[in-house]
């Protein structure tokens, strides 16, 4: 990555309030400054990542409070769009000055050419390098972007941004739908950043090691930590120990003042019936008993005030305590009826060829519960070979042939109704099953009470994620046969875990598609099968290597 050489780059925000048109509060006087390097933003679904760099970049204004951007800033969104017929150096917004060189070169010396070079005359050298740097060498500037995968895509929008030479640069979940090759050349860039200010915002953990540090948004706050991921992960869960230490200590006083409270109730009950025993003993007349009644009463109340503010205040230190515990709850769900007995054929490919991709020809017979992980370049076909296999598509020759109940949750998560709440897309998918235990099951799935009456149309990402995932595995009758496509896309890492979870209690065949290495290592697959011309089988080990090496020409 080129040298921003930024002397003026800066980052802040002051006071900064958004608010969404519905009232919805987003940031409530957040104030931050963003340092030079490389900041990892990081943060659960819904905390206001994108958000954030969409008012830094300028498509949001803020609600309260002020941004302020010092020197040229370009940004990388999450979703791409480019059109199909746009030549690479109109992607790279260099068409113009290409064409004014072509022309002196010709003989055209018009004033209007050179103003349009200005001093870029190495524009096409740079382009090459820029290329070259994201892996992308062998490309040629005329060629049209339609015909490039979807990584080359992404990667190509991000050598433009560079090209631009910026001082701040934001990267919104650049890795998504990037295979791995894809994704080792956007690391050796984020490596190569040496000035001005990177801000990424990812749930790839791999991505994430390589920052100068993790700013991570929490509650409309931002709290910083020193280097990568590991080590954010590190000093969190330092931090978390000491919180449920100091937790079980205000617990431990809270209920030692209760009972202080309780015996000082005792006391002065026993205090009062005794004054009062001994002024009837006594016979003390009227007025010196009331006096002695109204200060035993006063002494009491005092006391007694006393420990209560001691326990008000315990209760503030317990509350303060648990605040600072983070619950990031698991999935824990059962599945049985999902099983599926060791040999029994699950399903079969027969001489497939899908209607897109590269494979000609796919023969495949998987049995009992394996783990199936697929992999391949962008482009190769692996959602076509799965919606193949769910039969959305049909295939151009050849069969594809499934003996079990099947479910396919795709990377859209369009199996979800958005009129209708999360318990009512349960039923709608589990026809028959009583009321009572789809609600028992979706609290498995954090949807309890209330929650699983909330309509999809207003879930947040990771909520959205868990409801289509209950509507999937959920489903009548049980899916011996589960598909995921790239599932961990757009998920932060703590909805990764409950999809993990989750997976560790289906009993079925699990077929799965991604790029995402560190996510399939968790998941014990048994196969690895790399989709390309062929559909052939490799090993763990293997993918790696074969993923991560350019493609022949």
């Amino acid at each position: 990555m080129p040298d921003p050489g930024a002397p003026g780059a800066f980052v802040t925000c002051s006071a900064l309030s958004f608010q969404w048109p519905d009232g919805t509060t987003v940031f409530d006087g957040l104030s931050l400054t963003v340092p030079r390097g490389r900041t990892g933003l990081a943060g659960g679904n819904g905390s206001g990542k994108s958000t954030l760099l969409h008012l830094l970049t300028g498509r949001l204004r803020p609600t309260q409070g002020s941004v302020a951007v010092g020197g040229h800033l370009a940004h990388l969104p999450q979703n791409i769009t480019l059109g199909t017929t746009l030549r690479v150096d109109e992607a790279l917004g260099i068409a113009q000055r290409r064409a004014a060189l072509s022309a002196i070169e010709a003989g055209d010396a018009s004033e209007e050419n050179f103003e349009t070079i200005g001093d870029d005359w190495d524009v096409e050298e740079r382009a090459h390098a820029t290329l070259g740097s994201l892996g992308l060498g062998g490309l040629a500037l005329d060629r049209t972007v339609g015909e490039m995968s979807g990584g080359e895509t992404v990667l190509l929008r991000l050598a433009a941004l560079l090209l631009e030479r910026p001082d701040v640069l934001l990267l919104d979940e650049p890795t998504n739908n990037l295979d791995l090759f894809a994704r080792r050349r956007l690391y050796d860039a984020v490596d190569s950043w040496r000035s001005g200010i990177l801000l990424v915002v990812s749930h790839d953990r791999e991505l994430l090691e390589r920052v100068d540090r993790i700013a991570e948004l929490r509650s409309g706050e931002v709290r910083w930590y020193g280097g990568g991921w590991s080590a954010y992960e590190e000093t969190l869960g330092v931090q978390q120990e000491a919180a449920g230490r100091t937790l079980r200590a205000a617990e431990a006083d809270v209920r030692r003042q209760k009972r202080e409270l309780e015996e000082t109730r005792i006391k002065v009950a026993r205090r009062q019936r005794q004054s009062k025993k001994l002024d009837a003993q006594r016979r003390a007349p009227r007025i010196v008993a009331g006096a002695r009644k109204r200060s035993a009463q006063e002494s009491g109340d005092k006391l007694r005030g006393l420990h209560e503010d001691r326990l008000d205040e315990a209760r503030e230190r317990r509350e303060a305590a648990a605040d600072a515990i983070r619950e990031d709850a698991e999935i824990r769900v059962e599945l049985p009826h999902t099983a599926v007995p060791a040999g029994r054929t699950v399903f079969t490919l027969d001489a497939l060829r899908p209607r897109h991709g590269r494979l000609r020809e796919g023969t495949l017979t998987v049995r009992g519960p394996e783990r199936v992980a697929l992999v391949g370049r962008n482009g190769a076909g692996k959602t076509t070979l799965l919606r193949t296999l769910a039969g959305e598509l049909a295939p151009l020759s050849g069969e594809a042939r499934t003996q079990v109940p099947l479910r396919f949750l795709p990377q859209r998560l369009d199996v979800l109704d958005d009129g209708l709440s999360v318990a009512a897309n349960v039923a709608r998918s589990a026809p028959g099953v009583p009321d009572n235990e789809i609600r028992s099951q979706l609290a498995r799935f954090l949807f309890k009470g209330a929650r699983a009456e909330q309509p999809a149309g207003t879930l947040s990402g990771g909520e959205r994620f868990r409801a289509a995932l209950a509507a999937t595995m959920l489903a009548a009758p049980a899916p011996q046969l589960l598909m995921l496509d790239e599932p961990t896309n757009n998920l932060d890492v703590a909805s990764v875990r409950q999809l993990t979870s989750a997976l560790d209690a289906y009993r079925g065949a699990l077929l799965i598609a991604g790029h995402d290495l560190a996510f399939l290592r968790t998941l014990g697959i048994t196969r690895w099968l790399l989709l390309g011309e062929e559909l052939e089988e490799t090993t763990e080990d293997e993918v790696d290597e074969l993923l991560a090496a350019p493609e022949a020409p």
